[in-house]
């Protein structure tokens, strides 16, 4: 589940906008989209691509109206690829970004997509058009969330972590991308709750809690905290979900392929940990509103995280007890802060038209915020990799 979410959806051009409309009218069976389709793989493609048309090539809506509209398109039957190229390709169609930066984020994502692809560590990237991309189509599907605790997916997702935070991006390095995520999101939030209609006595219940919160403060507190001890900064995915880990179709080993990058940006190692072992206790495919499920006992143990850990710190080459220590003391400090960032990023999007129950999962992250938070006053300060001088009498 890509955590954009658009209010409309932002096509490739001007008049594909006014042919097409913006609600409806992105099915695999509009002829507008296959033409739309036809004519990106004939610009970005070689070989037989340069011959397809709307007529010849299999197009199938595989996902969409969230932040990206993603197709397979195929080759017509019995076609033979001229040069090598490949038979079937995705193409993403991105949808509308939040925030004044949009053009420089996406050339951002669009550099990060290309630098993994070359190192092997996403989809391929067959070309780039103004609007979206041409992707590897990986035969795959996303992991379960009950599927992250599984040891073996979890030392895969661990490794492929670890991957990714050891690659050197041109890109901002400082980790401004989770203060300036929650900073963006507290300017839409007063807006927001003051522009909801008629809502039921549970939904105003919610909001009056909300607005009782002084945001801007508890940010300014978490950043206090973290600004207390050195945390290493790596280049991090930041939403390392289930939704967003794919586990490989007809391969004899399992093998996982991450994708969904544009969250990644710099920033503390220990949030991108916290924030993959809180989606532990979040399940995204409830068929019935709120559309979601909050498993409130499937936070991983202290022994699950720390096989995690461990073979994060393996592929890294940094095996070492107190690097292990360190980490999960840092997961403590980052797991709160998880909660409060998408908080915000809930009831930004709460009065969105597509089906989540985005107030209910604000209040859900802001309440385990509060929860942790309380339990950090009460046990004092973290030191990070420091025993305390009550955990020397075990």
């Amino acid at each position: 589940m890509s955590r954009f979410l658009p209010s409309q959806l932002r096509f490739l051009r001007a008049s594909d906008l006014t042919k097409m409309g913006v609600s409806s009218k992105m099915s695999d069976s509009n002829p507008e989209m296959r033409s739309t389709a036809a004519r990106i793989c004939r610009e970005s493609l070689a070989g037989i691509w340069k011959h397809v048309n709307s007529d010849n090539i299999v197009v199938k809506h595989i996902s969409g109206g969230l932040s990206n509209w993603m197709y397979l398109v195929q080759l017509p039957e019995g076609t033979v690829p001229l040069r090598g190229e490949p038979r079937q390709v995705l193409i993403r169609i991105y949808g509308q970004m939040h925030g004044e930066k949009t053009v420089e984020s996406m050339i951002t994502e669009s550099v990060i997509f290309a630098l993994l692809s070359e190192r092997k560590l996403g989809p391929k990237l067959h070309g780039l058009f103004p609007g979206g991309r041409i992707e590897e189509y990986i035969p795959a599907r996303p992991l379960l969330t009950k599927e992250l605790a599984d040891p073996e997916l979890s030392a895969l997702a661990a490794e492929k972590m670890a991957q990714i935070h050891r690659m050197q991006v041109p890109i901002n390095k400082e980790p401004t991308w989770l203060w300036n995520s929650m900073a963006n999101w507290l300017g839409t939030v007063e807006e927001v709750l003051n522009n909801f209609g008629d809502i039921d006595d549970k939904h105003m219940a919610i909001v009056d809690n909300i607005r009782s919160l002084q945001l801007e403060k508890e940010i300014a507190w978490c950043r206090n905290v973290v600004n207390q001890q050195k945390h290493e900064v790596v280049f991090c995915h930041n939403d390392m979900q289930e939704g967003n880990i794919l586990l490989r179709q007809n391969t004899r080993k399992r093998e996982l392929v991450l994708i969904d990058f544009e969250y990644s940006a710099y920033n503390y190692r220990a949030f991108d940990v916290a924030n993959h072992f809180v989606e532990w206790q979040y399940d995204y495919t409830a068929s019935e509103y709120p559309f979601y499920y909050e498993r409130q006992n499937a936070e991983p143990t202290d022994e699950q995280k720390l096989h995690f850990i461990r073979h994060y710190l393996k592929t890294l080459g940094k095996e070492d007890p107190l690097e292990e220590e360190k980490l999960l003391d840092e997961i403590k400090v980052f797991t709160m802060i998880s909660h409060l960032l998408w908080g915000l990023w809930g009831i930004v999007n709460s009065n969105s038209q597509i089906p989540f129950g985005y107030l209910e999962f604000a209040d859900s992250r802001l309440r385990s915020y509060q929860c942790l938070k309380e339990k950090m006053i009460v046990s004092g300060p973290i030191r990070c990799g420091v025993k305390r001088k009550d955990e020397h009498n075990d």
